[in-house]
C-alpha cells in the first residue's frame, strides 16, 4: 500500500507502510481482560474513552512508514520529534539531484511582530515579492555552481556540501507510532507553526484518517473538534 501527495513545489510525503488499525487499537486495549473486539458501538466506545483518558499506549501498536521530500529547514523541524525513527539521504555519499525550494509569488509572509519565530500574512503579489522569488532562485543557482565547481576540483562531498543553503531538499524514511503521529499533528498543523511544514502535517492527516478513522475522530473530539490551519 503506497499513497503518495506531492507537497511544495517539488516535495512529497509518502505512505510507504502500515501496520495495524483501529481493530488493532481496540484489541491491544482489551487484551488487558483476555478479551477482544466487542462490535463496533462498543469498540469505537472504547477508543474515545482511551482517548478521553489519555491512555494512549495502545496506539502505539499501530505504526506507520513514511518517505518524505522537504527542504532542509523543514526538516530540522521535523528531526526534533525524536519519538520517530528516520534514515536520511547523506551528501557525503551523493551529489546526485540536487534540488532547491522556490517559495512561489505571492507566498512570501511578513515576519510577526508578536511572535519572533512566526510569521503572519502574506506579503501579495507585490512588486519586492517576485524580486524576492527572483533573487532566491539566482542565488540558490549561485550556490549549486559553486558547489559542482568544488567538486570538479576535488573537494570532498563531505565539504563541499557546506554551501549548499537551506532551501535545499532533502529526502528520508520515517518511521513512527499512531500515539506520536497524532502528537506531530497537532503540533505542526496548528497555525503557528511555519506553513511550509503544516503542509506535511495536513497531507499526513488526510492519508491516515482512511485507516484509522475512528481514532483520528475521537482525537479531534479530544481537541474540541480539532481541525488543522487549512480547515481539515
Amino acid at each position: 500500500m503506497i499513497d503518495k501527495r506531492n507537497v511544495l513545489d517539488k516535495g512529497f510525503v509518502e505512505l510507504l507502510a502500515v501496520m495495524g488499525n483501529d481493530m488493532t487499537v481496540v484489541n491491544a486495549a482489551r487484551v488487558s481482560y483476555l478479551s477482544e473486539s466487542k462490535g463496533d458501538v462498543a469498540d469505537k466506545k472504547l477508543i474515545n474513552y482511551l482517548m478521553r483518558h489519555r491512555h494512549t499506549s495502545p496506539l502505539e501498536q499501530v505504526e506507520f512508514q513514511w518517505r518524505v521530500k522537504c527542504p532542509l529547514f523543514v526538516r530540522s523541524q521535523w528531526h526534533r520529534h525524536r519519538t520517530w525513527s528516520y534514515n536520511e539521504i547523506s551528501r557525503r555519499y551523493t551529489s546526485e539531484n540536487i534540488e532547491f525550494y522556490l517559495p512561489s509569488i505571492g507566498s512570501w509572509r511578513f515576519q510577526s511582530p508578536k511572535n519572533r519565530q512566526s510569521s503572519i500574512s502574506p506579503m501579495g503579489r507585490n512588486l519586492d515579492d517576485m524580486v524576492f522569488s527572483l533573487e532566491l532562485d539566482k542565488f540558490n543557482n549561485m550556490c549549486y555552481t559553486y558547489y559542482k565547481l568544488l567538486l570538479d576540483r576535488g573537494v570532498a562531498r563531505e565539504q563541499a556540501r557546506m554551501v549548499l543553503p537551506q532551501s535545499l531538499y532533502t529526502i528520508f524514511y520515517a518511521k513512527v507510532d499512531l500515539h506520536n503521529l497524532l502528537h506531530f499533528i497537532g503540533l505542526r498543523s496548528n497555525e503557528h507553526a511555519q506553513w511550509e511544514i503544516q503542509q506535511y502535517s495536513n497531507a499526513m492527516l488526510e492519508m491516515i484518517e482512511p485507516i484509522v478513522p475512528w481514532t483520528v475522530e475521537a482525537w479531534r473530539d479530544c481537541n474540541n473538534g480539532y481541525k488543522t490551519s487549512s480547515g481539515i
